[in-house]
């Protein structure tokens, strides 16, 4: 976060070319890193050397591990920040970035390390710019990784004023005899759902379409199913998962993680279930939350399409040996995540193509 790297030039008022005719505004670029730095550094680890303010964010690798692999992962938020540019609220969509990125890390078993960010803006308004970092660093601290730097870019010409993009890239660490994967994965085991706390980070297009476009309700009007109003809850921040999944690899035999994002609970569930291998989940098992129910009904979108763009209430899975099922859900539960019991897994018969079959109707949905 420490360079600005616009591009573009224009006139000054003497009719001479200047970067601030052109629509670049360092010294708002320089102010913005004046208000987001304190936060960032909040977001730290020990490995961390340096500070702000160089070219490179520098991180030791500490901790006397035997044959460390390093795992990266690189996510934006999408269309849900059309919702946060709407609202004029930009201090949750941090939050979203950084699970996106991380809990994607923690599938693997890898313990996130550090994430640097990219922030693409119209305009530089430095008070916006500090609302979007203070989520980003408070993201860090609850995945316990550090905010090692990053980039604020302002691209006129490019985008609208008000308009911004942001993406991350992550990195962790996992011993290479402890990555976590399908080849883990036996006909027994369990598969455990972690709940959502929403939307998170995916489906926005079409939550949109329906909610906004279609039904043309208001992001300030009050939603009783809600009991808030429609924009709170779509920008309700994604559950980050990272601390909790690598609790459950300390004290249970985890197989594997699946981070339900883009594809649905079955889409992505069947990346690290084997070949020869079902999971057999049970939607009776839990009820989405009332906004997956809005959007089905307003937009009479059909089951299939809903379970292949949405979480649909879970966010995570994790698939234990059998014997570790009750103390994997003792654990998430003492940490206060929802969670359940959602299926198990079975050597797949010769007829069965899918690695992961949904079965029954959820309740009251």
């Amino acid at each position: 976060m420490t360079e600005q790297t616009p591009s573009g030039a224009g006139t000054d008022g003497r009719g001479g070319a200047s970067y601030a005719a052109a629509g670049v505004d360092i010294e708002a670029g320089d102010r913005a890193v004046e208000l987001f730095a304190p936060l960032a550094r909040k977001a730290s680890r020990p490995e961390v050397q340096g500070g702000l303010g160089g070219f490179a964010g520098l991180f030791a690798l500490k901790g006397g591990y035997r044959e460390p692999l390093l795992a990266s992962s690189t996510d934006g938020v999408g269309t849900k920040l059309a919702v946060a540019q709407a609202m004029d609220k930009h201090d949750t969509v941090g939050l979203d970035l950084v699970a996106m990125v991380v809990d994607d890390l923690v599938v693997c078993g890898a313990e996130p390390l550090f994430l640097q960010d990219y922030i693409a803006v119209g305009k530089v308004v430095p008070e916006r710019v500090a609302q979007i970092v203070a989520g980003i660093a408070e993201g860090c601290i609850q995945a316990g990784c550090a905010l090692l730097g990053g980039e604020t870019a302002e691209h006129p010409g490019l985008m609208e004023d008000d308009h911004y993009d942001i993406s991350a890239t992550g990195v962790g660490v996992v011993e290479a005899d402890a990555v976590l994967g399908p080849d883990r994965v036996r006909p027994g085991d369990v598969v455990i759902a972690m709940g959502s706390s929403g939307l998170h980070s995916n489906g926005y297009s079409l939550a949109r379409k329906v909610l906004l476009d279609i039904d043309r309700m208001s992001l300030a009007g009050h939603v009783e199913e809600f009991g808030r109003t429609l924009g709170e809850e779509l920008l309700e921040p994604t559950k980050i998962y990272a601390k909790d999944c690598l609790a459950l690899v300390a004290e249970t035999d985890v197989r594997t993680f699946a981070h339900v994002t883009g594809g649905g609970l079955a889409g992505n569930l069947a990346r690290v279930v084997p070949a020869g291998l079902v999971a057999e989940l049970d939607r009776g098992t839990w009820n989405p939350a009332p906004v997956f129910k809005l959007i089905a009904q307003r937009g009479r979108v059909e089951r299939a399409e809903m379970e292949k763009t949405f979480n649909m209430g879970v966010g995570m899975v994790a698939v234990v040996a059998p014997e570790d099922a009750d103390r994997a859900l003792a654990v998430l539960t003492a940490r206060h995540i929802a969670c359940w019991t959602l299926g198990t897994v079975k050597k797949a018969k010769d007829t069965e193509a899918d690695r992961v079959v949904l079965e029954g109707e959820h309740p009251r949905f």
